[in-house]
C-alpha cells in the first residue's frame, strides 16, 4: 500500500507539473498595437514626461483589441533596474485599470486622482499605485549615471468587468485580472538623465 502512495504522489507532481505547462502555453498573446504622440517604439521619452520635468503623463493609443475585451489596464514599469542591480524588481511607473474598453486610448497629463473623473470616456478609471506608493503616473526618473533605462507600457485586454476597487498596486492588480487576460501589447520608451 506504501508503494502504491509513492506512485499516486509522484502522479499528482507529474499532472501538477503539466497543468504549470499548460498556463505557461496559454499565456495571453502579443497582438495590441499601442502607439503614442509623444515617442516611438524604442524612442526617447521627452523630458517633460519625465519626473525631472513636468511630470506629465504621456497619451497612450491603442488598436487590435481582441474580440471579448471589456476592460483594460496599463502597468509602465523600469525593468532596466534590476538588469543594473538598482533594484530586486522592476520600478513601477503607472499603473491604471477599469478602463473601459471603448476608449481609444488615454489622454496626456490624466490627473493623479486615485479615482479619474471628468475624463470623456474614462468613466470609473483608477490610477493604481505607483512605486512611490502613491496614485497616478510617475515619470522616468534615474539617477544620472550614464545609464539608458527602459520604460515598458504595457496594455492588457480583459474579458470582464472586475469592477477593482481603488489602492491597487501592480502585483495586486496583476493577481486580480489573472485568468482574464485576452491580450496584451507593449510600448516601449528610453530615458536617460544626463548632466546638467
Amino acid at each position: 500500500m506504501k508503494k502504491l502512495t509513492i506512485t499516486i504522489s509522484g502522479l499528482v507532481a507529474l499532472l501538477s507539473m503539466l497543468m504549470s505547462f499548460q498556463i505557461l502555453a496559454a499565456d495571453a498573446p502579443e497582438t495590441i498595437t499601442v502607439t503614442s504622440n509623444v515617442f516611438d517604439h524604442h524612442g526617447m521619452v521627452p523630458e517633460a514626461y519625465s519626473a525631472y520635468g513636468d511630470n506629465t503623463s504621456i497619451d497612450l493609443s491603442w488598436d487590435n483589441l481582441p474580440s471579448g475585451t471589456v476592460q483594460l489596464a496599463v502597468i509602465c514599469d523600469d525593468p532596466k533596474v534590476v538588469e543594473l542591480g538598482m533594484m530586486p524588481t522592476p520600478f513601477v511607473h503607472w499603473v491604471a485599470y477599469n478602463i473601459p474598453a471603448s476608449a481609444p486610448g488615454l489622454p496626456a497629463g490624466l490627473p493623479a486622482d486615485a479615482e479619474v473623473s471628468g475624463v470623456a470616456g474614462l468613466d470609473g478609471m483608477i490610477n493604481g499605485l505607483n512605486g512611490t506608493s502613491r496614485p497616478g503616473y510617475f515619470g522616468p526618473r534615474p539617477p544620472v549615471n550614464g545609464q539608458l533605462h527602459a520604460y515598458h507600457f504595457r496594455v492588457y485586454a480583459i474579458d470582464a468587468d472586475l469592477d477593482l476597487e481603488a489602492g491597487l498596486n501592480k502585483d495586486d492588480l496583476l493577481a486580480a485580472i489573472d485568468g482574464h487576460i485576452l491580450a496584451t501589447g507593449m510600448l516601449m520608451g528610453h530615458y536617460e538623465r544626463k548632466e546638467q
